[in-house]
């Protein structure tokens, strides 16, 4: 039984963050795969929702027409033309999702002028059920934006915050996805280099994130409160927190985020 028995739901464009979305959906139970409609001009793209019971189609119109929420996942540039040529197909009570990256709710109201607006900033870990997602809305009510709130909630963790705030946390939480991977990633090399296989050092480096994610969560302390219980004095985590330094570690992280606002 999902949360959303009798919810439909409409997904315009399949590719790696329409597709997370709706496997995503699927997965957790959110929707059932008869009410979720999934809509790309790719039909190899569309293959594994059909195998999982939800509807497709290569035309976009179909996956809106009796839509309660559409979800318009393309790319930015080609929004304001995908809003145009779905504005007849979409149901008057439909609440639109973009989460098309950069595209501000305004331009997106130029398209509908009437309809209930939320735009979107997930992350890739929406398929997994762990994204960090924040939601901008306009024209909406506070049962519309409570909805949007719930319905991501079951994705991940989410926020409401005002739209000139989007770029920021897009940079923090959208690309932290990618630098966190690469952090990941060197340490996995490191592990090699030290004697471990990728598989073993893969396997390390996971719980080791997780412990520390679960520290902060569970003590609320700041980062470098748990830093300072593991610095011993003349230790090697401080040696090595200090090489780190060093190299510009933490200027090349805040350097990176930065590089990252739209």
């Amino acid at each position: 039984m999902s949360i959303y028995p009798h919810m439909k739901i409409g997904i315009v464009g399949a590719g790696n963050m329409g597709g997370a979305i709706a496997h995503g959906l699927l997965q957790l139970k959110l929707v059932e795969p008869a009410n979720l409609y999934v809509a790309d001009i790719r039909p190899e793209a569309l293959q594994p929702f059909a195998a999982l019971g939800a509807n497709t189609s290569t035309q976009n119109a179909n996956a809106v027409r009796e839509a309660d929420v559409a979800i318009i996942a393309v790319k930015p540039w080609t929004l304001p033309e995908t809003l145009h040529k779905l504005r007849p197909a979409l149901p008057p009570r439909a609440m639109v999702i973009s989460v098309a990256g950069g595209v501000a709710l305004e331009r997106i109201r130029a398209e509908l002028p009437e309809t209930p607006l939320f735009r979107v900033i997930p992350n890739t870990a929406i398929a997994a059920g762990q994204s960090m997602t924040f939601i901008a809305s306009d024209g909406t009510t506070r049962e519309q934006e409570e909805l949007a709130l719930a319905l991501f909630a079951g994705l991940g963790k989410v926020m409401l915050i005002p739209e000139h705030q989007m770029s920021a946390a897009a940079a923090l939480s959208s690309c932290g996805i990618a630098y966190a991977m690469r952090y990941i990633s060197a340490n996995m090399r490191a592990g090699v280099e030290l004697g471990f296989d990728p598989n073993t050092a893969k396997e390390i480096m996971l719980q080791t994130l997780q412990g520390a994610v679960s520290l902060l969560a569970q003590s609320g302390e700041h980062p470098e409160k748990e830093i300072d219980r593991v610095t011993t004095p003349k230790g090697l985590t401080i040696k090595g927190i200090n090489q780190l330094e060093h190299d510009g570690f933490s200027s090349a992280i805040i350097n990176a985020v930065k590089a990252g606002m739209m």
